[in-house]
């Protein structure tokens, strides 16, 4: 099977409301996006699977359209195949190869306390990508960020819903109180999806949900891989839990360092408001999360505090290699994006 990824990005029609499908990274890739488009041919098998890196383009890419199929969709695919029986089989095998890697990586930390101390911790050598972005952050770093985090911005909080039929009481009453905030309270314009996309319309940058996919690299998606594989499987909600409450733990601080460092570049108060709303709302969450929907969740089920933990830590991990990767590009002078934003078409 062949392997050549195409590196077309340009912006394409949308006659239906849904993003393209993207140029393909890999042969796995490439088999399902063939499969999407209603072309013949077999998919990757459990040996191909095997075979590639977890964490790499073309796996990760492989398994965020696999995801997205029970979100948005993509631009002509049909809806009915977000059920096909052969794409589900794939996906399971994905994500299976995605689980494992996390899992032999993880079990640096006990139990939820010791992971959630460890969270609670700002690092001592100021190391990180908010506050490299509040020290050193350009225009062109802050709008690469903005474009880098739209894969799951501009559905926040959408794969952390999955979860809430599979908690019961304090739990389940603790995480729809956090989730009424991520959704504007019932105002739309308070969303906070809505909220990140007027941030990449004030950093001139286009806000429709995944239009950026094309150039947003593994170690992002694997952010967003992860939240999706959580929150769609209920033999791993304990984990959806300790990612949830980890990504509220650090969310304020970095929160208060990306408004302030988007302040000094002259992004405007629209561009910052997505941050301050986190700055505000997650310090109340963090709270919220740990003694109503963690406590709860472990009240009911106490056996899942291993996988509270794994979820908790398989987050900091993708977290760290995101920002390294990303600080790596900047450092060196080059582009945290598959291609620079220069090279794109404008903004619609």
């Amino acid at each position: 099977m062949t392997t050549t990824a195409p590196r077309d990005t340009g912006a394409r029609a949308r006659p239906d409301g849904g993003p393209e499908l993207p140029p393909p990274r890999g042969e796995l890739s490439e088999a399902l996006i063939a499969r999407l488009r209603g072309l013949p041919g077999a998919l990757p098998d459990r040996g191909a699977v095997a075979a590639a890196e977890p964490y790499g383009e073309d796996l990760q890419l492989a398994l965020h359209l696999g995801y997205e199929l029970h979100y948005q969709g993509f631009a002509g695919v049909p809806d009915e195949v977000e059920w096909d029986p052969e794409l589900l089989g794939l996906r399971a095998l994905l994500e299976g190869r995605f689980e494992g890697a996390l899992r032999d990586e993880c079990g640096r930390f006990a139990t939820p306390v010791e992971v959630f101390e460890t969270l609670l911790t700002e690092p001592v050598d100021g190391r990180g990508l908010s506050h490299y972005l509040l020290r050193h952050g350009t225009m062109e770093h802050l709008r690469e960020h903005a474009v880098l985090r739209s894969v799951h911005q501009l559905g926040e909080a959408d794969p952390h819903l999955w979860v809430v039929p599979r908690l019961r009481g304090r739990a389940k009453a603790g995480m729809m109180a956090v989730q009424y905030d991520e959704y504007g309270c019932g105002r739309a314009d308070r969303m906070h999806a809505r909220l990140y996309a007027d941030l990449m319309g004030a950093l001139d940058l286009d806000p429709r949900y995944g239009h950026y996919l094309p150039v947003v690299g593994a170690p992002a998606l694997a952010n967003a891989n992860l939240m999706s594989m959580l929150g769609l499987r209920r033999v791993l909600r304990g984990a959806l839990v300790g990612h949830f409450a980890a990504l509220e733990i650090t969310s304020s601080p970095a929160a208060s360092r990306i408004a302030a460092a988007l302040r000094r570049a002259g992004a405007g108060e629209v561009a910052a408001r997505f941050y301050d709303e986190h700055v505000e709302a997650d310090a109340v969450h963090e709270q919220l999360v740990r003694r109503e929907v963690v406590g709860g969740l472990l009240e009911e089920e106490p056996d899942l505090a291993s996988e509270v933990t794994f979820g908790a830590e398989a987050t900091v991990l993708l977290e760290d290699a995101f920002g390294e990767s990303v600080m790596r590009a900047w450092e060196s002078g080059t582009t945290a994006l598959r291609v620079p934003l220069d090279d794109l078409p404008p903004a619609e």
